[in-house]
């Protein structure tokens, strides 16, 4: 059973950069069954879709947020990161980390998610 868990600050000041970690359990982040990524819920809109890191490392992004976006992995410990910088209140979301086994931006494709953390961006 591949477990996913978010840690990270639940508050954090407008223009500083988001730092999250998802830590993996059940399976190896380098399996070649699944990839991981991290989405996002705004209080009141939809989810959507941050980016994915892939088991080989690479990665794809939301093109929205390319620029303030930052996957990555360490495999020693079994977590993958984000990084989103020059944050702003249009940030505060739910944030969950999700496994799926297609390297797709498609939600309907994510078989494991984590259980979500609140992120505040206030001063």
């Amino acid at each position: 059973q591949v477990v996913l868990q978010e840690s990270g600050p639940g508050l954090v000041k407008p223009s500083q950069t988001l730092f999250l970690t998802c830590t993996v359990s059940g399976v190896s982040i380098t399996t070649t069954h699944y990839d991981w990524a991290w989405i996002r819920q705004p209080p009141g809109k939809g989810l959507e879709w941050l980016g994915i890191i892939g088991y080989s490392g690479n990665t794809d992004y939301n093109p929205s947020l390319k620029s303030r976006t930052s996957i990555s992995w360490d495999t020693s410990k079994n977590q993958f990161s984000l990084q989103l910088s020059s944050v702003t209140p249009e940030d505060t979301a739910v944030y969950y980390c999700a496994a799926t086994a297609d390297y797709s931006d498609l939600l309907r494709t994510y078989k494991y998610w984590g259980q979500g953390t609140q992120v505040t961006v206030s001063s």
